[in-house]
């Protein structure tokens, strides 16, 4: 037998995994990236917590005195997290959307933490604990994800994979600091214009839930995107102004009469309905059939421009459901397309969630600045590229983990990180025979880390 000799420091990075991340090296130096190469397999390879230390253990190197290289990463290093997220969203447009409109989901999320060091932190309303009669407090740090909304190979679902992941810093933390506090819309309009200038000449489709249902924010992006979004029962919407004449005085009218309002349209026996079959309906895996109607509209709000949109109403026929309205910026957009488009957004929360589980966020123990500006974006760009390398190892039909009581008809992320988990720790072992007849064993030491990954899972 062969036996490899152990590395002094820790076990070597893979091959496979630098082959993967070779796309990110000109975004850092090259001592820098040695130590980026080692976060990215303790972060894929730790369970529980993801902290540095936690990283450095999961790749044997628990000993390495220049520990604190590697936490000066994240807290000091001179690297863009901007440059980061431009190059992964090239990533993920070119191997999944290389034509056609790129849908973009826009969600925050909160991430609970405690620790009074942190100075961004602020007291939000906790979207899980709560309800509508019932309100949960959190503490932690607020983020605006910016995810592409797109069917990748090895699944039959959309995903929602990050791109950009921005920090909005409380109003209490902006005070203390004496900085002008910026709104969620805000940052969601620098965001959104920050991705159309990475994607000139593309087509970009923007997707959020009423947060973002703002006249500010659709009219700083309409110029060069799309914005869908849900809309109030009880919004202003008025018909075109009326046609100027040579008799015709005063300064042309933004806006026609008042029409009638979303909700006296449910209750009007003229009204007249629709049915569609949405496949990715929330809880109906199979379809769900619903009632719709639309129309074109003008919407205005006192002190702005007034803005063209396509309003769609849906009904459930089954009453299970209430009633819901939903506009596009683009009024040539199919009433189907726009409920199509805007379902896509609801594995946002299935994105959050799962980074929560098998990514470990929330679990980070950093209190600097500048590391917790960079940790969260970077476990969430994580999501994406093990996403991106799941489709060289998985496709639709591959069932890593069958078992005769339990066959899954779709992958999920789990399957995803299994198989990248496997390529890296098996490494530079060859699965299969090797062109030489020497045998290849795995290292005693990978074995041991591989025994404390899994004595130490929970």
């Amino acid at each position: 037998m062969l036996h490899h000799p152990s590395v002094a420091v820790g076990d070597a990075v893979p091959q496979i995994l630098r082959q993967w991340l070779q796309a990110l090296r000109t975004c850092f130096t090259a001592p820098s990236w040695e130590h980026v190469l080692v976060l990215v397999m303790g972060a894929l390879l730790a369970p529980g917590k993801r902290t540095v230390s936690s990283c450095l253990r999961m790749t044997g190197r628990a000993a390495a005195a220049n520990f604190a290289s590697y936490h000066q990463i994240l807290n000091r290093a001179c690297w863009s997290p901007r440059a980061v997220a431009r190059r992964l969203l090239g990533l993920v447009v070119e191997r999944l959307v290389p034509d056609g409109p790129i849908v973009i989901g826009m969600d925050d999320t909160i991430e609970r933490r405690w620790r009074r060091r942190i100075s961004a932190r602020g007291i939000y309303r906790d979207p899980v604990r709560s309800s509508h009669g019932h309100f949960v407090k959190a503490s932690g740090l607020r983020w605006l994800s910016f995810m592409v909304l797109t069917p990748v190979p090895w699944t039959s679902l959309v995903k929602a994979l990050p791109v950009l992941t921005l920090l909005a810093p409380s109003e209490r933390s902006d005070h203390q600091r004496g900085r002008r506090h910026k709104l969620l819309t805000d940052w969601a309009r620098q965001g959104a214009l920050q991705l159309c200038r990475w994607l000139p000449g593309r087509r970009i489709i923007f997707v959020g839930d009423s947060s973002f249902a703002v006249h500010e924010l659709a009219h700083a992006i309409t110029a060069r995107a799309t914005l869908i979004s849900r809309l109030r029962l009880d919004a202003s919407l008025f018909a075109p102004p009326p046609k100027r004449t040579t008799r015709t005085l005063g300064r042309p009218a933004q806006k026609g009469p008042a029409l009638p309002k979303l909700k006296t349209l449910l209750s009007n026996p003229a009204t007249t309905w629709a049915r569609i079959i949405v496949s990715a309906w929330y809880g109906h895996g199979d379809g769900k059939t619903l009632e719709i109607t639309s129309d074109t509209a003008l919407w205005y709000r006192p002190g702005t421009p007034v803005m063209p949109i396509r309003w769609v109403l849906v009904r459930d026929p089954d009453g299970k459901s209430p009633p819901q309205a939903f506009f596009s910026t683009d009024i040539t957009l199919e009433p189907a397309d726009v409920i199509a488009l805007f379902v896509r957004r609801w594995q946002i929360e299935v994105t959050f969630a799962e980074t929560r589980v098998h990514l470990g966020v929330e679990t980070q123990r950093q209190w600097s600045d500048k590391a917790i500006a960079r940790t969260t974006p970077a476990l969430l760009g994580l999501y994406s590229l093990v996403s991106l390398w799941a489709c060289d190892l998985l496709t639709s039909t591959t069932t890593p983990y069958a078992a005769a009581w339990y066959r899954k008809t779709s992958l999920t992320f789990s399957d995803a990180i299994g198989a990248v988990r496997l390529a890296i720790w098996i490494g530079d072992i060859n699965q299969h025979s090797p062109p030489n007849r020497e045998r290849q064993n795995i290292p005693p030491e990978r074995i041991l880390r591989m025994a404390q990954a899994l004595c130490f899972a929970t």
